[in-house]
């Protein structure tokens, strides 16, 4: 059974797929406490696998994407039956995750590791990209645990001014290796 908060179908706001339509299954409940944490994470339901892979095609139709985020995803013991589940019911599945719980996932898994308090060493060699926070500093410390191919995002906490400031300082240091990372859906005013 999975915790849930809410599955809903927009488009991915940030990293490497802005702009691409998705189906969004936000699992309830999270291993960290963030002080700035802008996500409703509560439980609202406890459901099978089999009924979010419904719901997921029922809400996004033939929408092929499905990010698996909360919270930390991976916290919930059924998480893999449901990425297999989605897996196999054609979608494209990716995880949003801070990157504590070591989670062995197919090579076919888009994960997105966005460190805070602590990172586990296998999920941040596996990641796909890394989402930083800039929130009143940019946390380059995280930089040196991701391999140097990894997509490497800087993302100004809640759009704000002063940290997109932050964000482009960085990013003009190291114009090889890191990317902006603006939260697109809330400029537009998408869910």
């Amino acid at each position: 059974m999975i915790q849930l908060n809410e599955i809903f179908y927009s488009i991915q706001g940030e990293g490497a797929f802005t702009g691409s339509p998705a189906v969004f299954v936000r699992l309830a409940g999270c291993n960290l406490s963030c002080r700035f944490c802008d996500t409703d994470y509560s439980l609202k339901e406890v459901v099978s696998v089999q009924e979010i892979v419904r719901r997921v095609c029922e809400i996004g139709g033939g929408c092929p994407m499905v990010i698996l985020t909360g919270g930390e995803p991976l916290a919930q013991s059924d998480c893999l039956p449901l990425i297999e589940a989605l897996r196999a019911s054609g979608r494209r599945v990716h995880i949003e995750s801070n990157g504590t719980i070591d989670t062995p996932l197919e090579s076919d898994v888009w994960l997105t590791v966005s460190p805070k308090e602590r990172l586990s060493k296998t999920m941040a060699q596996r990641a796909n990209e890394a989402k930083l926070i800039v929130e009143g500093r940019v946390p380059l410390e995280w930089m040196e645990e991701f391999p140097v191919t990894t997509m490497v995002f800087l993302q100004p906490e809640g759009n704000k001014r002063e940290n997109v400031a932050l964000a482009l300082e960085a990013l003009k240091r190291d114009p090889k290796r890191l990317r902006l990372s603006l939260q697109t859906h809330k400029f537009i005013g998408a869910k």
